[in-house]
């Protein structure tokens, strides 16, 4: 607000300074108080009657004492008869030449404001396209800004799930504590730690972290500030940023995304010779080059390590990969209980069972998890934050926000409580996969309902056994509706694109046959179609060319596979299809329903505590349905 206050205000004075010298230049006697001026008639009918005491002509120009003691002023042409005329009629003449003197310096500014206020607009608008820092011949200065420890020390402390990559750092900091511990025994400081790992894990807290408990200088920039539109500005940053850094020794520069500058060179146009090219030089150079910076750590962050060149991996440079992966339960329960110390929470809140509900979250998901549950209970009025808020935060995270207004008929909803019933039947029936966590048809995102599937621990790799009933699963939402409403009214559910029911059991046949090796006939070898280049710049997809006939044997295998789980959700669906009324008719009177409530149904024929049982439904089962545009879909 203030920046846009100042912008206005410069181009208001801007606009003024113009309209007044306009102004006075236009009129340039406008300034001068110009009393008492007669035209050149009435000066000629005054000197006839006698009434010209006495005149001063200086030029063209004449000022003169009436005989009543008045003064005038007037302009006279070049009259040769008006001395004469003057003189007859006994009038007192004084003359004097123009004055020439030499322009006041106020005259020289006004003469020169027009080139100074041209030049004064072109610094502002340089200064704008420069962020304003520097001045207008700034572009080579960096862009590293120094973190202040009174704004916000963050120490280990507050970094919680990532154990193994804090002691891999820890020696880092040891070292700014401490060199000559290491010095002694001949060991050197490292040059650089990159910190690898998915977006949402840390990376950047822990690199804040480690300049928190070394105590020393911390210096942060991004990658892509390096790169300009001027050829060698990214360079002339480096150096500027290292010579900082050599200043405030030892310290810590944190370069985050560095992949925006330090992709592997050779793809550009022209040889190498671009912009970033040169920029990821400078950066070799300044990090392992003849003249060394020692006391200069530098920290970079980024989630795409194959794309770095590697001249910028080799020891002596980024001397160590710290890989910052996403939590176990153990880290998201720690994660949990250090944001949970900014909410109020209920004592029924277990953070044990939410690290338990959440895996494969990351940090940032989790931080966005208890921050939803806050919010939620807000909404709700309540001063504390209940284990009811969680779980709703818990679904609108991995399923998307509740379309409760969104307006289905009767039909709709049965299909889909059939749909996501053959979905919940068939997993449940399969020991191999994952268990069930909750069914819903209230539409949630995209989907008008779905099952949500959570491992009960913490899974690093699937047997086939689990893939192929993962196939089966996908296909319990059509087999339900071809065996209870017909073959012509199956609706468009289970397609729709990616993400799909068809879709996601197709591609996970394909990577079956052509990735993991799991099929008997091809054997264990991978037949990757789709593989990325960079080139110019630009990431291109190859095709891996195979002979036709493996690619007929792939596709042979792929249609094994998915008929083979199709047709194990179509056994296990025909041979339990009370089970699926009773499961349909339970989502259709209460629309969501918890693995533990399902297990009850079809177990126990018991429903949900405190809820009326499901009505017969006196509906034909066979009605038609027409068409579904948006799909059920399965959160694994």
């Amino acid at each position: 607000m203030s920046m846009n206050f100042k912008n206005l205000a410069m181009w208001a004075i801007i606009v003024f300074l113009t309209i007044g010298l306009y102004n006075m230049f236009k009129n340039p006697q406008a300034t001068v108080g110009n009393k008492n001026q007669i035209n050149f008639s009435e000066f000629l009918t005054e000197v006839e009657n006698g009434r010209v005491v006495q005149v001063e002509i200086k030029g063209n120009n004449i000022n003169g004492v009436l005989a009543d003691g008045n003064n005038f002023t007037t302009y006279a042409p070049n009259d040769p008869n008006l001395i004469e005329k003057l003189s007859s009629k006994g009038v007192s003449i004084s003359a004097a030449p123009l004055d020439e003197k030499m322009p006041s310096l106020f005259g020289v500014l006004l003469s020169w404001f027009p080139m100074l206020l041209l030049i004064a607009v072109w610094i502002f608008f340089m200064r704008q396209m420069q962020g304003g820092k520097g001045g207008a011949m700034g572009f080579g200065r960096s862009k590293a800004k120094m973190m202040n420890e009174l704004k916000g020390k963050v120490t280990f402390n507050d970094v919680a799930g990532v154990e193994e990559a804090k002691e891999e750092v820890e020696e880092v900091v040891e070292f700014l504590r401490d060199p000559k511990k290491f010095s002694r025994l001949g060991g050197k400081i490292p040059r650089g730690c990159l910190l690898v790992g998915p977006p949402g894990t840390g990376k950047t807290l822990l690199a804040r972290a480690i300049a928190g408990e070394a105590g020393v200088p911390f210096f942060t920039i991004s990658g892509s500030d390096f790169v300009e539109m001027f050829v060698g500005v990214g360079a002339s940053r480096v150096r500027d940023m290292f010579e900082q850094g050599k200043k405030h020794s030892p310290c810590i520069i944190f370069i985050d995304e560095i992949d925006a500058v330090g992709r592997s060179r050779g793809a550009g146009l022209g040889g190498g010779n671009d912009e970033r090219e040169q920029t990821l030089n400078q950066l070799l150079v300044e990090m392992d080059g003849f003249d060394t910076n020692e006391g200069v750590i530098i920290i970079a962050a980024t989630n795409r390590p194959d794309v770095l060149d590697p001249a910028l991996l080799r020891p002596g440079r980024f001397d160590r990969q710290v890989v910052v992966s996403n939590p176990d339960i153990i880290g998201r329960e720690k994660i949990l209980k250090v944001h949970a110390k900014k909410i109020s929470m209920a004592p029924d809140v277990n953070l044990r069972t939410v690290a338990r509900g959440t895996p494969g979250f990351s940090g940032a998901d989790l931080a966005n998890l208890v921050n939803e549950s806050a919010l939620l209970a807000a909404r709700k009025n309540k001063r504390i934050v209940t284990n009811q808020e969680f779980e709703e935060a818990k679904d609108k995270v991995m399923m998307g926000a509740e379309r409760r207004s969104m307006v289905m008929t009767e039909d709709e909803k049965k299909l889909t409580a059939y749909h996501e019933g053959g979905h919940a039947l068939v997993s449940f029936n399969m020991p191999s996969y994952d268990p069930i966590h909750k069914a819903t048809i209230i539409p949630r995102g995209r989907a008008l309902g779905m099952v949500m599937n959570l491992p009960e621990r913490d899974k690093h790799g699937h047997s086939i056994k689990y893939l192929k009933a993962r196939l089966a699963v996908c296909f319990g939402g059509r087999v339900a509706e071809e065996l209870i409403f017909g073959k012509d009214n199956i609706s468009t559910g289970a397609g729709g694109g990616n993400g799909s029911d068809i879709n996601q059991a197709t591609q996970l046949a394909r990577a079956m046959v052509t990735k993991y090796g799991m099929s008997e006939e091809l054997g264990p070898v991978e037949y990757g179609e789709n593989q990325e280049e960079v080139f110019l710049g630009r990431s291109v997809t190859q095709t891996q060319s195979v002979s036709e006939a493996v690619a007929q044997k792939i596709d042979k295998e792929i249609r094994k596979l998915v008929d083979e789980g199709y047709n194990q959700a179509k056994k296990i669906l025909s041979d339990k299809i009370d089970d699926l009324h009773k499961i349909a008719k339970a989502l259709l009177t209460y629309e969501t329903l918890t693995g533990e409530e399902i297990e009850n149904i079809i177990n126990k024929n018991e429903f949900p505590k405190g809820k009326e049982d499901p009505k017969d439904d006196e509906q034909d089962q066979s009605s038609a349905l027409g068409t579904i545009g948006l799909k059920p879909k399965i959160v694994h």
